[in-house]
């Protein structure tokens, strides 16, 4: 039988079998564009292609990590001052570190760690799966995924790229970071380098970073010495240690360290027994923080870091990260004699001045008339930033703002008796007044050879009084400004020798076009008509005289002058600028400006750091003096012999230095005495063959003082911190600062100059009757009669 035909049927009505072709062809491209994005999705990752992934971990940071360590800030004689850091870390090695901890990190945070290669895909899939199902899986990251995260913050604002803003995308992003960079650390490490970093990189709270900080905060202890239930603890806390902190969530605390006990009986490095034991045990701790800057409060410490940040920044390192080491100028020694010397003075300074404005049943601020200034303290407030808060929050509500200003709380407050605190109960308004009757100090002491700062303290109390007199503080410099209207002249042709009248006088001038008069007063009112010598003007401190050589050698060159040997602050060009009312000057710009006489015409820029080192030891910088002339050698020793006068010449307003154990071996000191007008400032500026010192003494305000120079003098305020402070120096032998005199003049000098040759070495009661002397000068033939030399006469 033959088989039956086909039906003819037309092409045309075949149904087209193109539709599964089609799909086909399209799943095969999307596999094989998903395939080929899987495998170079890592690739475009690691390269931040067109800048859409951030940037991630170089090879040269993955081989050398740079893990943030304080930097560390040494005294001149090696004495650690404190430390600088963001986060507080001093790394260790495993071996310095308890097994418990490891045992505890490992059993808590990632059991297959000594299997995986960095990536653990079964704790990946269970959490994963567990976030599906709405649980929780645990964590998928391992120890070095997290370590990749910690040390290189994958996770930075600057590591994010244009996709890393994507919700979900960005979090996928730094995921893949983690991962590339755990798998690049496991090829770089072996297993225990990676703990190693980890215990010394991640945070534990408390501004604890790394290990044996973390030790030290909670237990006082290092990493080795952590027993079980300690270890346990601070491995509990690196899953949030803001809410596991002991000190401050002690029950949450504890119930994730009975957590990490019991993974660790899980992972049978604890018996039951022992986690039973230990789960027990209560949290005792022994908590000391440490902040950013640690160490003690000084003053000078503001100006290292701001020298040391400002070399950092112009080199690359960062002083809070970078674990350098900074070595100062500042003598430990001498430092704690400066302070020392401060406080002594000012305690019964202090008493003094209380007692002076008690007796006057009067607060201290007054006005040049020595009345009280009405509302003075509520006219200060409203300077402060506490003012200023409390006004924007009761605005509008001037009852609430003053009712705020009147309230009292318990406010702890400086004071002199005691430990150096107390707490009272006062008021805003209280605080302030109570503040505002303290007596401020600044002192600085100098090489004036090498500019090296050996001591600086910039006032009472660095904890309650922040403001820096040394070099923050700017006022008038009173007498002790006087120097440089006679540096002016000796470098003019003047010796000396040379004389000007103690008379009253009238210095005409022009200001603003307009004619004007300054009749200068001296300190007592009273003119003695004596034809002095320079160089016994300068020496009891004479204004009429200084106001008439100012005159003869120009205000304009008086400043010039000033600016040329150290002073930066703006100066007025004023008749009286010789008697320092210029302007305003610091205790650092004095002690410059006077180092340069002693060494013999070279300014030298003063410095606080000598090098800085890298944390191997690496010198990174070394800091020279620099110097440059800027007046001849021959006036600068002039200026020397000048400032000895105050001693040498009779009635010489630092002879109160004889009542201080000063005087062996032939030595020599200078100085200058400065009060100003209303006795706002006292000061004192003195010189040693080795040292340059400055000390101001005042009102915190120029308003507060005391009203007579039986007091309120320089030589009465701030020359004894000087006198005292230079006894303990010279007594200690360790320090090597002799006595002797200043060094001979490299250059000669012209006899004429030297009018002095006897130093009449005599307490200030000892010193030739004044009235005697000056019934012997005015007798004398307008100077030509030659005088005894002890009486300044010349030769």
């Amino acid at each position: 039988m033959p088989a039956p035909k086909s039906p003819n049927i037309p092409a045309s009505a075949v149904p087209a079998r193109r539709w599964p072709n089609r799909v086909s062809r399209a799943l095969w491209a999307l596999f094989t564009v998903g395939v080929g994005t899987f495998l170079l999705y890592p690739i475009l990752v690691s390269m931040n292609f067109l800048f859409l992934f951030g940037k991630s971990p170089s090879l040269e940071e993955l081989e050398n990590p740079r893990v943030e360590q304080p930097s560390q800030v040494f005294t001149a004689d090696g004495v650690l001052l404190g430390r600088y850091f963001r986060e507080n870390r001093s790394p260790v090695p495993l071996s310095k570190m308890s097994p418990w901890l490891i045992k505890a990190l490992i059993s808590t945070e990632d059991v297959r760690y000594q299997d995986h290669a960095g990536i653990d895909p079964i704790a990946i899939a269970r959490a994963v799966a567990g976030a599906a199902t709405g649980g929780s899986g645990g964590g998928g990251s391992t120890i070095t995924q997290q370590l990749a995260k910690n040390l290189y913050k994958t996770r930075r604002q600057e590591n994010t790229g244009l996709l890393g803003h994507v919700p979900l995308v960005g979090t996928l992003i730094s995921k893949t970071k983690e991962w590339l960079t755990a798998v690049e650390l496991e090829r770089r490490y072996t297993k225990d380098e990676i703990l190693a970093l980890y215990f010394n990189t991640v945070e534990y709270g408390s501004q604890a970073y790394g290990v044996k900080v973390a030790a030290k905060t909670f237990y006082s202890t290092s990493p080795d010495s952590l027993t079980v239930e300690q270890a346990a603890m601070l491995v509990g806390m690196l899953n949030n240690p803001t809410a596991f902190n002991p000190k401050f969530h002690p029950e949450r605390a504890k119930t994730r360290r009975d957590l990490v006990l019991t993974r660790m009986g899980q992972a049978g490095v604890l018996s039951a027994a022992q986690v039973q034991a230990e789960q027990a045990t209560p949290i005792v701790l022994r908590y000391q923080v440490e902040k950013h800057v640690d160490g003690p409060e000084t003053y000078f410490r503001g100006a290292i870091s701001q020298a040391a940040n400002a070399w950092c920044k112009q080199n690359g390192y960062d002083l809070y990260r970078d674990g350098l080491r900074v070595y100062t100028t500042i003598d430990s020694r001498m430092q704690e004699y400066a302070e020392e010397a401060v406080q002594k003075k000012m305690k019964t300074l202090q008493r003094s001045f209380d007692n002076f404005w008690r007796n006057r049943d009067s607060n201290p601020w007054v006005d040049e008339d020595g009345k009280e200034i009405p509302n003075f303290i509520e006219t200060q407030m409203k300077r402060t930033e506490q003012y200023k808060a409390l006004a924007a929050q009761y605005k509008g509500r001037p009852d609430l703002l003053d009712s705020a200003l009147h309230r009292k709380h318990p406010t702890k407050v400086f004071t002199w008796k005691g430990d150096g605190d107390t707490t009272l109960m006062l008021s805003p308004l209280d605080s302030l007044a109570y503040y505002k009757h303290f007596l401020h100090a600044g002192m600085m002491t100098m090489d004036p050879f090498t500019g090296q700062i050996k001591a600086w303290v910039g006032g009472l109390n660095y904890r309650f009084f922040q403001y820096d007199h040394v070099k923050q503080g700017k006022r008038q410099a009173g007498s002790t400004f006087k120097p440089f209207v006679y540096l002016t002249a000796l470098d003019n042709g003047y010796s000396p020798c040379d004389r000007i009248r103690d008379e009253r006088v009238t210095i005409k001038y022009v200001e603003d076009g307009k004619p004007m008069e300054w009749q200068p007063d001296n300190v007592t009112r009273e003119y003695t008509g004596m034809n002095m010598t320079l160089r016994y003007a300068m020496a009891r401190s004479v204004n009429s005289v200084t106001a008439q050589l100012t005159e003869k050698v120009g205000w304009e060159n008086v400043a010039k002058y000033a600016n040329k040997v150290g002073i930066r602050s703006k100066l007025l060009p004023v008749p009286s600028i010789g008697l320092g009312s210029g302007g305003d000057v610091s205790v650092f710009e004095m002690v410059n400006a006077y180092s340069t006489f002693v060494n013999q015409g070279f300014r030298t820029e003063p410095m606080l750091i000598t090098r800085i080192e890298d944390a191997n030891g690496n010198v990174l910088a070394q800091f020279d003096p620099q110097q440059k002339r800027v007046i001849p050698a021959e006036t600068a020793w002039l200026m020397t012999y000048m400032l000895r006068g105050g001693m040498e010449e009779p009635g010489g307003t630092s002879q109160a230095l004889w009542d201080y154990e000063l005087w062996k071996k032939n030595n020599q000191i200078g100085g200058k005495t400065g009060t100003t007008s209303n006795y706002s400032d006292g000061w004192y500026m003195g010189i040693t063959k080795d040292l340059v010192t400055g000390v101001w003494v005042g009102g915190e305000d120029r308003s507060i003082h005391f009203l007579n120079s039986q007091q309120g003098e320089g030589g009465r305020m701030a020359l004894p911190i000087f006198g005292t402070y230079m006894e303990k120096l010279y007594q200690d032998p360790d320090l090597d600062i002799r006595m002797g005199p200043f060094p001979q003049p490299t250059v000669k000098i012209n006899k004429k100059y030297t009018c002095v040759t006897a130093e009449p070495r005599r307490r200030r009661e000892e010193v030739v009757d004044t009235i005697v002397v000056d019934n012997l000068l005015e007798n004398l033939n307008n100077g030509t009669v030659p005088l005894p030399d002890s009486l300044g006469g010349q030769q």
